[in-house]
């Protein structure tokens, strides 16, 4: 009978390891009352979700103070040129003060079961890039989060240098016009595409999955969509709607 136990236990966790798992986009910011994506609110909802993780994005001020924000401007600042001291005097919509990556992470840290993905965005120049990758790493790190905090970026320069500086470190690449077979190369770890590019590519989630690598797409917000993707057997998906995809 304890083996049954034990078959049944194991059984279902594979079962429960393939299947699909939900990202919150920005964070749960479509909730009721709505708030305001990457804001601290917005993680706070997607921890009481209990899905798999939440995205955010990281950016730096002129004065290397990492911040989270989707977008190049702050209001009318342009983030990498203005210090955080400007920056933050521009609170967000939802009222809130403008996130430092520290405060975010404090935060995530408040619940060990839902994954952070570090997303860190493009800069200006390579240099710039490998800096905002190092500081946001050590800070990371620092702050004891490495089996929290899985990472994303639209720069093939950028993730590679997650996986020079930290060859452990879970990185997918979204750009989306690399192949599995071109990630595997690179030494990256998974594919995290708009999901018009795996339609376009219809056999890349087998192909990824054969070879070993994560497989995620953005921004699902269409319930067909989603299944068509679950079908194929996707790993993740990151969506703006995570509350209504979490039991579908």
């Amino acid at each position: 009978m304890k083996k049954i136990i034990l078959g049944l236990a194991v059984l279902s966790t594979v079962i429960m390891k393939a299947q699909t798992q939900i990202i919150a986009h920005r964070g749960y910011f479509q909730a009721q009352p709505p708030t305001t994506e990457n804001s601290i609110a917005s993680l706070e909802n997607a921890q009481k979700l209990k899905i798999y993780g939440s995205e955010f994005d990281v950016r730096m001020t002129k004065d290397g103070v990492l911040v989270v924000n989707h977008d190049e401007h702050h209001g009318e600042m342009e983030i990498s040129e203005t210090s955080f001291k400007d920056l933050e005097k521009l609170k967000l919509s939802n009222g809130e003060k403008f996130p430092t990556l520290k405060d975010y992470l404090k935060q995530g840290k408040k619940d060990s079961s839902l994954k952070l993905i570090v997303e860190i965005k493009p800069a200006k120049t390579p240099e710039i890039e490998n800096e905002i990758t190092q500081k946001t790493l050590k800070m990371i790190k620092d702050m004891k989060l490495e089996g929290q905090s899985e990472y994303i970026s639209f720069s093939l320069n950028v993730c590679k240098q997650i996986k020079k500086l930290e060859p452990k470190f879970k990185v997918q690449y979204l750009n989306g016009e690399l192949s599995p077979e071109q990630i595997k190369n690179e030494g990256l770890d998974g594919m995290d595409y708009h999901y018009s590019v795996f339609q376009k590519n219809p056999t890349w989630i087998s192909e990824a999955k054969a070879l070993g690598l994560i497989t995620n797409s953005w921004t699902v917000n269409d319930a067909a969509v989603y299944q068509e993707l679950k079908n194929q057997g996707i790993g993740f998906v990151t969506t703006n709607i995570p509350d209504q995809l979490k039991n579908k």
